[in-house]
């Protein structure tokens, strides 16, 4: 997904369906702010997606959701969700966000729908946007500090609830860990993803794979580590987790593939080879958002990158 710049800070929404071997435009406009970090006066900051819904930040310090990069989303009437103002715990900050994930994809009328804010340190903020007349923020102070930076908070169908993995790490290296439910087939893996300081071409330093493993929940939440994760693909980026059946899409997804996208690397592992390997291209990257297939049946390819020559993002 991605835009072509028109005029009056807006573009056209371009799309590459897995299915198809050509880039589709969809005839609708979406402000370029949205694709481009402090494309505006205002300096909008894409800070999250769940959903399909992208997370934006102003100077003005409220959080927004809006659905403009969506391409079954309305484009003449694009959704625009403001949240309450941000409520900062003491010893907390929320100027630092490290994830964003939803309950559900209708946060504009589903009174049960909840919005979480995993902000760097031990902050964690829930918001019910269409659950009462005025919402307001309910926000938790963490007291384990294993949850207190890189640590992504998720939202559960299986178990109806959020969730969160701890983490460790040291001065050059870390183990981000993600929970990934497959909705396909009612799975759920953990991921212990090891990296390490290195520089890009511009000499400039950055976060990259070293090392990816899988492991299998069971019932009890037993973790497994497995090379096979069957007819899955699945998919980590700065957005929600997600896993497609590989099958679903021949030719341009594989079994057993895990496609990683985030600000600084975009890159593709094979849990069933041994020893381990990346092909990786380094970042940094200005969208590093991966949105899951709306209609599995005619679902959009998974991957963002930016053309230079065109002036493009595509997703």
């Amino acid at each position: 997904m991605g835009a072509i710049p028109s005029e009056n800070g807006l573009g056209t929404l371009s799309v590459a369906y897995a299915n198809l071997p050509s880039w589709s435009l969809v005839d609708k406009f979406i402000p370029m702010e949205l694709v481009f970090n402090g494309y505006d006066d205002e300096k909008t900051l894409t800070i999250g997606a769940s959903h399909g819904w992208i997370a934006t930040l102003k100077e003005d310090g409220i959080l927004r959701l809006v659905d403009d990069l969506n391409p079954v989303a309305s484009g003449a009437n694009p959704k625009r969700i403001p949240l309450p103002p941000l409520v900062t715990l003491p010893h907390c900050q929320t100027k630092i966000i490290t994830n964003v994930s939803m309950s559900s994809s209708h946060p504009e009328d589903d009174e049960d729908c909840v919005v979480a804010v995993k902000f760097l340190g031990p902050q964690l903020s829930f918001c019910k946007p269409a659950g009462q007349s005025k919402p307001e923020w309910t926000n938790i102070k963490i007291e384990n500090p294993c949850f207190f930076s890189s640590s992504r908070v998720m939202y559960s169908e299986k178990d109806n609830m959020f969730r969160i993995l701890g983490s460790g790490g040291h001065l050059i290296g870390s183990w981000p860990h993600h929970l990934v439910e497959s909705r396909p087939t009612g799975e759920t893996f953990l991921v212990k993803q090891y990296k390490k300081t290195a520089k890009n071409e511009e000499g400039v330093d950055i976060m990259k794979t070293e090392f990816l493993m899988v492991f299998k929940l069971d019932d009890e939440g037993n973790a497994v580590y497995t090379q096979d994760m069957g007819d899955l693909a699945m998919f980590l980026s700065m957005s929600e987790p997600f896993c497609v059946p590989a099958s679903f899409f021949p030719g341009s997804m594989y079994r057993n593939n895990v496609i990683i996208y985030d600000y600084d690397e975009m890159g593709i592992v094979d849990v069933s080879d041994i020893p381990f390997y990346l092909h990786s291209v380094s970042g940094p990257h200005s969208v590093p958002y991966q949105i899951p297939p709306q209609d599995i049946e005619n679902c959009f390819a998974c991957f963002l990158w930016r053309n230079p020559s065109l002036e493009t993002i595509y997703f």
